[in-house]
């Protein structure tokens, strides 16, 4: 069901390159997406709409859901969901609020001063998946960082599904209504990018687009970066499990099979020093999958290249694996997890110990569950509030201040051969030479 490699013994220098990971070509998407955003920015919500009929099978009078749809799915939501949700939310404001920054003033010499002001994007567009599963988390998780950082004006965009009239799913309504969120679109793929990146006559346009998606989306964002900001290009959804034989391998199990369950190239990769804590994970994987759900799909996940069970020497060098890998989601199931984990450099979040499962960080951790994914955590964080603000520096010189720092850059305006530079100063002083 799910292959092994065994690293023990030295590791190879090419860590990267031997380790499971799923294939996802962005870049041969880019030529199918690049005529649909073409459409769209040419054509505005028609082609939004003739695109949605292609793609998605409705037929759409209006690209934007009526204020009224979205207040009847909150009030045909099931209770325990909306208590769920509302939990949810309160946790996640809980975190994101503290990330908020302050401006900072710095003051560099007597009568000069620089402030890096921090201010909210605009407007931004917030896309929430479709396609498999119902992502009313993700409505979450990407609404309650932009409403934080203040944002002024904020946008959902979700798939329309023919089952529903043509909308969003209604549990996806409801989580924007929740979150107070009135502005939404029932258009999905690349042509919602496209949408909120060049506006239509019934979507301005935004300045920023975030959220997860397909290689449709991912293809999109690329192509479009640069006109507007993106936050990543997310791809399928990883677990990582960094374990030792103090591990319970039925939990071990469980949270390999939680993430496969996302889509068949979803990864699933424990790393461990302990062949008996693999042998045991085997042998209980599949009595677990045969238990649940979607397990066509979860099989097919993990008996994928991307998943498999990685043996290490020791924990040393299974830190130096997970830290090439660079997980979306890593566990750490060890003795002392506090100070293994302390230890770890690369990766979209952290979880630490028995009762710390990914599964709560995708719900009701109060982290945020848009992480980086194909080994993009070696240099990329999660969406936070800071995803949302830009650092302004301001700059506040008297002339005292300024005259002392004339003769600095006089030489530095003559050393890079840019004497204008060094006359834009010595004119404040000596006027205009003539």
């Amino acid at each position: 069901m799910i292959s092994r490699i065994d690293l023990r013994g030295s590791l190879p220098g090419n860590l990267r390159d031997v380790l499971p990971r799923a294939e996802l070509d962005v870049e041969a998407a880019l030529s199918k997406v690049r005529p649909i955003c073409d459409e769209v920015r040419h054509r505005g919500v028609a082609a939004v709409r003739e695109l949605t009929a292609r793609f998605d099978g409705v037929e759409l009078d209006s690209t934007r859901v009526p204020a009224e749809a979205i207040g009847a799915a909150l009030d045909a939501l099931d209770p325990a969901v909306r208590a769920a949700l509302e939990e949810s939310i309160r946790r996640a404001r809980l975190v994101h609020r503290d990330q908020r920054r302050t401006d900072t003033v710095t003051q560099v010499v007597p009568g000069g001063t620089v402030t890096e002001r921090w201010v909210p994007v605009e407007r931004v567009g917030l896309y929430v998946p479709g396609g498999r599963a119902v992502y009313p988390s993700s409505v979450v998780m990407n609404v309650v960082p932009a409403q934080e950082a203040g944002v002024p004006s904020l946008a959902v965009t979700s798939p329309p599904q023919a089952e529903f009239g043509g909308l969003p799913h209604p549990t996806i309504l409801a989580a924007c209504a929740l979150l107070g969120v009135d502005e939404v679109y029932a258009v999905g793929g690349a042509q919602a990018v496209a949408m909120f990146a060049y506006g239509t006559e019934e979507c301005p346009s935004v300045s920023m687009v975030t959220g997860p998606g397909n290689i449709w989306v991912a293809a999109a964002k690329r192509l479009l970066k640069g006109h507007i900001g993106i936050d990543s290009e997310a791809g399928p959804t990883e677990i990582a499990i960094l374990a030792d034989d103090t591990a319970d391998p039925v939990h071990v199990a469980a949270d390999l099979i939680s993430q496969a369950e996302h889509d068949v190239i979803a990864a699933a990769v424990l790393v461990t020093d302990s062949e008996a804590l693999a042998e045991a994970v085997e042998k209980e994987l599949p009595v677990q999958v045969a238990a649940t759900k979607h397990s066509e799909r979860i099989s097919e996940a993990l008996a994928g290249s991307q998943s498999g069970i990685v043996l290490v020497s020791g924990l040393d060098d299974g830190l130096k694996v997970v830290d090439a890998y660079a997980a979306e989601h890593l566990e750490i199931q060890t003795a002392d997890a506090h100070a293994v984990a302390a230890r770890v450099r690369n990766a979209g979040a952290i979880f630490i110990g028995p009762y710390a499962p990914v599964s709560l960080g995708d719900y009701l951790a109060g982290s945020n569950h848009v992480l980086p994914t194909g080994g993009c955590a070696c240099h990329s964080s999660g969406l936070s509030v800071q995803t949302f603000l830009r650092g302004i520096h301001v700059v506040d010189y008297s002339r005292e201040a300024l005259a002392e720092a004339a003769g600095h850059v006089y030489a530095l305006s003559g050393a890079e051969d840019l004497p204008a530079h060094g006359a834009a100063v010595r004119v404040r002083f000596e006027g205009s030479p003539r």
